[in-house]
């Protein structure tokens, strides 16, 4: 029976991080990689103006989320966690991308139990909505907002531009296979404190 309820985020927790990098490389003539981010905030990031950067990203959008590969790990370990709990994707992106979102999924093979664009990075609404347990994410205010105001643990996806100091109940790691590790400790930690208060109790 699935008991513990996952929200986890799309692009660059999902999808490899450096989907974007041929995109940019190619629109502004550049010859970056995933390194050379040290924002999230492209832009800022880059040095191109916030409305130059915009109108390429509302203009290209869809095509980066129909090219993205999978992080590394993702398929595999989102294969073995769809046995056992249940997946709510929560992601940032707007509702019109809906379609192009759902066809990824199909052809990744990805199970999901809900699917959610919310069309803004503020998604403590959402994971409250839903009741989640965990948080997997790869943006750094994203991450601390909700392992503060929902007090629960959050898995970040290491990055070069989610590099600031987190709360204690922000968990980095590098890939889906040592999510998957910190998941199963996490379980177990779970289990043990639950017979414990129930021979209290």
């Amino acid at each position: 029976m699935k008991e513990k309820r996952f929200g986890i985020d799309i692009d660059g927790t999902v999808t490899c991080p450096s989907s974007l990098v041929p995109f940019l490389n190619d629109a502004f003539s550049l010859n970056i990689t995933l390194q050379d981010i040290k924002k999230y905030d492209l832009a800022e990031a880059l040095n191109i103006s916030p409305d130059k950067m915009r109108d390429w990203f509302d203009k290209t959008e869809p095509a980066i989320y129909a090219a993205s590969p999978l992080a590394k790990g993702a398929g595999e370990v989102l294969a073995k966690w769809q046995k056992s709990f249940h997946l709510l994707f929560i992601s940032a992106r707007r509702q019109h991308l809906l379609e192009v979102t759902e066809k990824w999924f199909q052809e990744q093979q990805l199970y999901f139990d809900h699917l959610e664009l919310i069309g803004s990075h503020n998604k403590v609404e959402a994971a409250k909505r839903h009741a989640v347990d965990v948080f997997f994410e790869d943006k750094h205010d994203n991450a601390v907002m909700l392992a503060e105001e929902l007090k629960i643990p959050v898995v970040l996806f290491n990055t070069p531009y989610n590099q600031e100091t987190v709360p204690d109940n922000v968990i980095r790691v590098e890939n889906w296979y040592e999510a998957n590790l910190w998941v199963k400790n996490w379980l177990k930690t779970n289990e043990a404190d639950f017979f414990t208060e129930a021979e209290k109790a």
